[in-house]
């Protein structure tokens, strides 16, 4: 246990420029707090003692708002920064070397029994609010973006991004465009409505008025005919 709080220590120290000292590490972090106190409920849960397993990982939850399953298997070197918000589940694997930041989840998805949780790499960075859900696998050297929601196994050495998540890079090198945009299906319903009203005010001779925020997905009408016969320019004339 020793030596893996060691290299927990290490791993703080070598990712967060903002650490000063290893005590400083040790004592405040609670990312390593948490790690520490798993370590302890996971040793209890291995050898059938599960009610001390829960209670010490709860105790750890509210001291530190990170929580870990004692029942997760995680290795060395895990470096929890901030960590609030920090969920990881019953049959979670975590390899060596790896980052996790606030906001992340490696839970199941309700649908499966048995291995239910991710199984992650070594050397694996998980940013702020990704979510890592049901029995996939993360391959090693891999970045997960920060909101990004993991559904299908990761190959090694990727990039995800998005909802929900795609490889973008993968050894280094682009795979595809880069595009963030995510899907609003409430816009995307206005704009098929206003298509059809637009065409049948076409049909009728109205002369209405024709802009709708949903041209901004699908800007079909062109600027010069976006006109509008109502009261405000009424007024003015």
């Amino acid at each position: 246990m020793f030596k893996h709080l060691k290299l927990d220590i290490a791993a703080a120290m070598a990712n967060d420029p903002a650490a000063k000292s290893k005590w400083e590490v040790l004592l405040t972090y609670p990312g390593v707090k948490a790690l520490y106190l798993y370590r302890i409920a996971h040793a209890f849960h291995v050898r059938g003692h599960y009610l001390i397993a829960r209670m010490i990982s709860q105790r750890a939850r509210k001291k530190t708002g990170i929580e870990i399953h004692p029942g997760a298997k995680i290795g060395s070197g895990i470096f929890i920064d901030h960590g609030s918000g920090v969920v990881i589940g019953e049959t979670s694997e975590i390899g060596d070397n790896v980052t996790i930041y606030q906001g992340v989840t490696l839970g199941g998805t309700g649908k499966d029994v048995g291995k239910r949780h991710p199984t992650i790499g070594n050397n694996v960075m998980i940013s702020a609010g990704a979510k890592v859900l049901g029995p996939v696998t993360v391959g090693d050297f891999s970045k997960i973006g920060a909101g990004s929601v993991v559904l299908k196994d990761v190959p090694p050495h990727s990039t995800i991004v998005g909802v929900p998540g795609r490889v973008v890079r993968m050894f280094g090198e682009r795979v595809g465009d880069l595009n963030q945009k995510l899907p609003d299906p409430m816009l995307e319903e206005i704009a098929r409505l206003n298509k059809r009203i637009g065409a049948l005010e076409d049909k009728l001779g109205v002369n209405a008025c024709k802009y709708s925020i949903s041209n901004e997905i699908e800007p079909h009408i062109p600027l010069s005919d976006r006109h509008c016969d109502d009261r405000s320019e009424n007024n003015g004339r």
